[in-house]
């Protein structure tokens, strides 16, 4: 086959590296055009440059090409691929300080169930504003082509373009395969499991934990209350150096006890107002650093995310040193470029997406984006339906997650300043209406927040 791949934000250099060395390392990619844009021309040039040099250096037959014009990238594609964050993670770290100044830890988008740093709702006006832009352009230039939201808010962003637009969409996050670390922990055979988690995404469970056809619950069970307590010592003296690892964390076994399914991924991030009141509250249940979303961590992934990044240009620096070093021996575990092979296949594959329910889980409304696995082809996403999770889940985690989108959606497409304070009224650190406004005011204030504050206004 021969595609046409639009890769929209493809300046995020670390995260498209991977795609590319992916792409060039997939026979059914061969003779496709990838058209990298991005606004950031320096950014550009630099990945732009490291595709044509990583494809030539493993000899794959593979054509890229740079565009700043976002409609001429989409035109006629097959895959549209939105990874763009709208103003980048400083501008965001900007609203953050705001938000702790007038006492509201870790900013006024972490709130329950989604506790995630660059997971932004509320304050993300640009970013749905971007998605939304990229959609239009799709459903303009390429009606046939297939959209997939990879860029954060990936619930809320699904959502509203399945709303609004009429696609072929879909989202696409790789936190379910965090399900590898428990298998790991087990010391169990992962080609020996079948595993399923569903929900929302950042906040989906183990719903199928299968050893053969032996259900693996009782397994964990055990391994809980025999194993536990000798494995959070060493999970303990880890957590320090490496925050990152959170799905075994003491917030995981605490959930499973609570709501009686596993959480996966990075739905052990976020939970409740439980697990991160304040960061002595974080490092109880996430080890020493508090955990990815703690002050700590999240400056450890931001430093780490620089480390790479200057790791690929001294190499692209040096026409010695062979790209292909930069990476482990054989594809990643992105899911892209797997389920891009799949839409474009007559046998496809299985693979764990973000569409809308239309009755794909029970108790959750058609017109929300649910998070389960499906069966894509050529002709299309084939996922079961009349799917159940635990009531408990429903009432407690998932409904309040929808309302939370709801209020998202409803502040983006209505504006408004009341709909921010209304968020905010519903926050725990608000003691008072004053403390609200103030925030909100110091907020819009910004000078990149001159149209956000048009717009709430």
């Amino acid at each position: 086959m021969t595609l046409k791949i639009a890769i929209i934000g493809a300046g995020s250099l670390f995260w498209s590296s991977t795609l590319i060395h992916d792409l060039c390392l997939t026979p059914e990619m061969r003779g496709s055009k990838i058209y990298l844009m991005d606004v950031d021309k320096e950014r550009l040039d630099t990945i732009y440059h490291f595709a044509v040099r990583y494809s030539s250096e493993v000899r794959f037959d593979i054509k890229f090409y740079k565009t700043t014009d976002r409609r001429e990238a989409i035109r006629d594609s097959d895959f549209v691929l939105n990874v763009a964050m709208a103003g980048g993670h400083q501008y965001y770290e900007k609203m953050r300080t705001i938000s702790e100044k007038f006492g509201y830890f870790r900013g006024i988008n972490s709130v329950e169930w989604n506790m995630v740093s660059d997971y932004h709702t509320i304050w993300g006006y640009y970013q749905f504003k971007l998605a939304m832009d990229i959609a239009e352009d799709v459903e303009s230039l390429s009606p046939s082509s297939w959209l997939i939201q990879l860029s954060n808010p990936v619930f809320e962003l699904t959502t509203l373009i399945g709303r609004q637009m009429r696609l072929n969409l879909v989202g696409v996050c790789h936190g379910h395969l965090d399900y590898r670390d428990i298998v790991g922990s087990l010391r169990l055979n992962e080609n020996d499991m079948e595993v399923e988690s569903i929900g929302l995404n950042h906040t989906i469970w183990m719903t199928r934990f299968k050893r053969g056809k032996e259900d693996a619950y009782p397994i964990f069970n055990e391994w809980i209350d025999k194993e536990y307590r000798s494995f959070y010592k060493d999970w303990l003296k880890a957590s320090k150096s490496n925050p990152l690892g959170m799905q075994m964390s003491p917030a995981m076994v605490d959930m499973y006890k609570e709501y009686g399914l596993v959480p996966v991924g990075d739905t052990v991030r976020s939970g409740t107002w439980k697990y991160h009141r304040n960061l002595k509250t974080k490092m109880r249940w996430y080890g020493r650093a508090g955990g990815f979303d703690s002050p700590e961590g999240w400056k450890f992934y931001l430093d780490m995310e620089d480390r790479n990044i200057s790791m690929i240009k001294n190499a692209l620096e040096n026409a010695a040193a062979p790209l292909y070093r930069l990476f482990p021996a054989g594809i990643s575990n992105e899911p892209v470029v797997p389920l891009i092979t799949s839409l474009s296949s007559d046998v496809g594959g299985t693979h764990q997406v973000n569409v809308m329910n239309k009755g794909k889980i029970e108790g959750i409304p058609d017109d929300v984006a649910v998070e389960v696995p499906a069966l894509l082809d050529k002709r299309g996403i084939h996922a079961e339906t009349g799917k159940r999770l635990p009531i408990r889940i429903l009432n407690f985690s998932i409904r309040p997650r929808v309302q939370r989108m709801e209020w998202t959606l409803e502040a983006f497409l209505e504006g408004g300043k009341e709909t921010m304070l209304e968020w905010l009224m519903a926050d725990p650190r608000t003691k008072n209406d004053e403390q609200a406004e103030q925030v909100v005011n110091a907020l819009l204030l910004l000078d990149e927040n001159e149209s956000m504050a048009k717009h709430f206004r």
